[in-house]
């Protein structure tokens, strides 16, 4: 069996807001694996946020840009181990100067963009001179990127959160602006219900039925109840059903369309500390 720290019960707390024992007995139920000892506390009904924790580092600088021509948004995390190196002006301009060579080079994954030149050498190898210098941990933890005849780019302030969005037209600043700032504030999963992979699907109806069982429902309502649940989640978890938090009498779709009858979000990324 898994032996399980105070830290791994300290990063379940945080990754899901259940109580310090809860999480300790999900952890040692599911061996020390979070995914399912997330599942395990959701089952059992306990207070679940929706987003998990993206990398391992705690700290870093989340930046993003669209590229000269408007038709390319580029999002990358630069991390580290404490906030107050986060916050160096030195540490951000570093992780804009590797955001500049993503947007000009192009790159198409993260490893390949660790081996892009950066001053004679390569982002991997700068990443480590820096580490030496700062005299911690730093790790290019994320790099995405999105397409479309526009896009949209939103960073929180204090560069721990960004969204990016492309569209298939020339979109309004302000609806652009919106659309990456409700991804921001939303936390999409995915862009449509024919988005969402079966197996969140499947688990979410898995879900829904142990919960209404739990609830004293028979077997065969419990099973329509959970679909009930799973259409509730499409709605709050892909991004064109949601709620527009600027007007919650309207969806993303519902605003799109006011906007443009034949304006389409192309993709989208976000990425948090």
């Amino acid at each position: 069996m898994a032996k399980i720290s105070a830290s791994d019960v300290a990063k379940l707390r945080k990754m899901t807001g259940s109580g310090m024992m809860d999480c300790k007995n999900a952890l040692t139920e599911s061996n020390g694996d979070f995914d399912e000892a997330v599942d395990i506390l959701r089952k059992k009904g306990q207070k679940v946020a929706g987003k998990r924790a993206d990398r391992d580092a705690s700290e870093g600088a989340v930046v993003s840009k669209a590229s000269t021509d408007g038709k390319r948004a580029v999002i990358i995390s630069l991390n580290c181990e404490t906030d107050f190196v986060a916050k160096n002006d030195d540490f951000v301009k570093f992780a804009n100067q590797i955001l500049e060579i993503a947007i000009d080079k192009n790159p198409e994954n993260l490893d390949a963009l660790l081996k892009e030149d950066f001053n004679g050498t390569t982002i991997s190898e700068e990443i480590i001179n820096q580490t030496g210098v700062i005299g911690e941990k730093v790790e290019l933890a994320y790099y995405d990127k999105v397409e479309g005849e526009s896009v949209s780019t939103y960073i929180h302030m204090g560069n721990k959160l960004a969204s990016i969005a492309g569209f298939n037209k020339v979109v309004d600043d302000n609806v652009g602006k919106d659309v990456v700032m409700q991804i921001a504030a939303m936390s999409p999963i995915a862009l449509d219900k024919g988005d969402v992979s079966q197996t969140i699907i499947d688990k979410e109806v898995e879900i829904g039925k142990e919960l209404a069982i739990q609830e004293g429902k028979p077997a065969d309502l419990a099973e329509k109840i959970s679909l009930g649940r799973l259409n509730k989640f499409f709605k709050e978890n892909t991004l064109l059903n949601q709620q527009w938090v600027k007007d919650n009498k309207k969806t993303i779709k519902d605003f799109l369309k006011e906007a443009d009858a034949e304006l389409k979000i192309t993709g989208f990324k976000r990425f948090g500390i």
